[in-house]
């Protein structure tokens, strides 16, 4: 259970999925009042009204009088839509009130996020979180922070509810520049393991054993231990990240890449796996799954 915060504060949350979950659980675990948009896209929050959480319909009952707002949202996409669109955030927020935004976004759309809630007088800190919906429920997130000393001061004692490890990488959009990187290396392995598997079952090697001699040598690691149960027994649960939500956090990070004029092409290619995965039955399947998807 989180250490209680020796300063509650009232929290609105603008997303609760398979992360926002564990977010709001854990917040609220740590003695903060917490506010949820209802949304279709929400995971099941009987659980979340039994420890206290209020469920609210419409964003501006949502924000009024809360001292920080958490976006935990697909992309940036939704992030624009939520902020700037019609009757949106901007619309709602008042002067001193912290955005903390733990959506996967694309740095440059998080500039300009930013800038909009600034204007209004408002506090941003971009928030992204790495590990798994496991993770999340547990309270022991990695958590890569973007945003003034100042501001990144105010929100770390409310994300240490629900976080292990917080990082600061520097000013706005650090954060979210932090979660392509990662996510660039992470992904990246698991898309090499996903195809070696495919090719081995081509021919003919005990993928099991192949297993073994990934752990025990030089492809050891995080990627290969969530890997891992799918390989053998066909089992998601360890590594619950959805293929569309890998090619879009790779699409992010050639993007991201481009912009600054950085090499990206051993990403293209991982993006490009990503892509075509999808365009072959892979839609609605997690990580791991990539290995059926690539032996079709």
């Amino acid at each position: 259970m989180p250490t209680p915060a020796t300063n509650p504060l009232n929290i609105a949350m603008i997303g609760c999925g398979l992360m926002g979950h564990g977010l709001a659980k854990n917040l609220r675990l740590a003695g903060h009042s917490v506010s949820i948009l209802k949304h279709p896209g929400n995971q099941p929050t009987d659980d979340l009204s039994a420890l206290g959480a209020e469920l609210v319909d419409d964003l501006a009952t949502l924000v009024r009088a809360k001292d920080a707002v958490f976006l935990v949202l697909p992309g940036s996409k939704d992030v624009e839509a939520v902020v700037t669109g019609e009757n949106g955030l901007l619309m709602c927020l008042e002067p001193g009130m912290l955005v903390i935004d733990a959506t996967s976004a694309e740095p440059e759309e998080t500039l300009k996020i930013a800038a909009a809630v600034q204007a209004l007088g408002c506090a941003y800190v971009d928030a992204p979180m790495t590990r798994t919906p496991k993770e999340a429920e547990e309270g022991r997130l990695n958590v890569l922070l973007g945003g003034s000393d100042a501001d990144v001061a105010r929100a770390t004692p409310i994300i240490e509810a629900y976080a292990e490890n917080i990082y600061h990488g520097g000013p706005i959009s650090a954060g979210h520049r932090l979660k392509l990187l990662h996510n660039f290396v992470s992904i990246g392995q698991a898309v090499i393991i996903a195809e070696a598997v495919a090719a081995a079952k081509r021919g003919g090697v005990d993928t099991g054993v192949l297993s073994e001699v990934l752990a025990t040598g030089g492809a050891g690691g995080v990627a290969l231990q969530r890997m891992r149960p799918y390989i053998e027994n066909q089992d998601t649960t360890a590594f619950k990240f959805a293929i569309k939500n890998a090619a879009k956090d790779l699409g992010y990070y050639t993007a991201m890449a481009e912009a600054m004029g950085a090499q990206h092409v051993a990403a293209d290619a991982v993006h490009h796996v990503l892509v075509s995965a999808l365009a072959n039955g892979g839609e609605t399947k997690v990580m791991p799954e990539l290995i059926d998807v690539l032996d079709r």
